[in-house]
């Protein structure tokens, strides 16, 4: 080999050696900036809501609670209650913010006697159904 093609080839391991470790060192050229296969596999976790009900039945207008966790929602983002009316989700007058540790809890109160569904939003993402019925 001659010297300025020795000096390029060490110069090129030395960098890989200390950009990647021992496995960048020995890769081809086009094959260093090529882009790694877990990060591109890497995506961020996608958003979702837990909720539980303080309590499974109550008196019509008696205050409960809605509590849960919410993953991938940023803290002090406002989660909101939905009723299902119909075939319809209604939101209703009923918001908390997500603490810094993700969790949550709304008061809720409602005067529609009978089983209500509800659940928790935040944008497009919604909890599981709980249901409360008020006597």
């Amino acid at each position: 080999m001659n010297r300025a093609l020795r000096y390029a080839t060490v110069g090129v391991i030395a960098v890989s050696l200390l950009a990647g470790g021992s496995a960048a060192a020995f890769a081809a050229p086009q094959d260093l900036h090529a882009a790694k296969p877990a990060a591109a596999a890497a995506k961020p976790a996608a958003a979702s809501l837990t909720a539980k009900a303080s309590a499974t039945t109550v008196k019509a207008w008696q205050e409960f609670r809605i509590s849960g966790v919410a993953k991938g929602i940023k803290a002090g983002s406002k989660v909101g209650v939905q009723q299902k009316q119909g075939k319809k989700w209604v939101s209703l007058p009923a918001q908390a913010p997500v603490n810094k540790n993700g969790s949550y809890s709304v008061r809720v109160k409602l005067g529609i006697k009978g089983v209500n569904e509800l659940r928790i939003a935040s944008g497009k993402t919604v909890s599981p159904v709980v249901k409360v019925t008020v006597r």
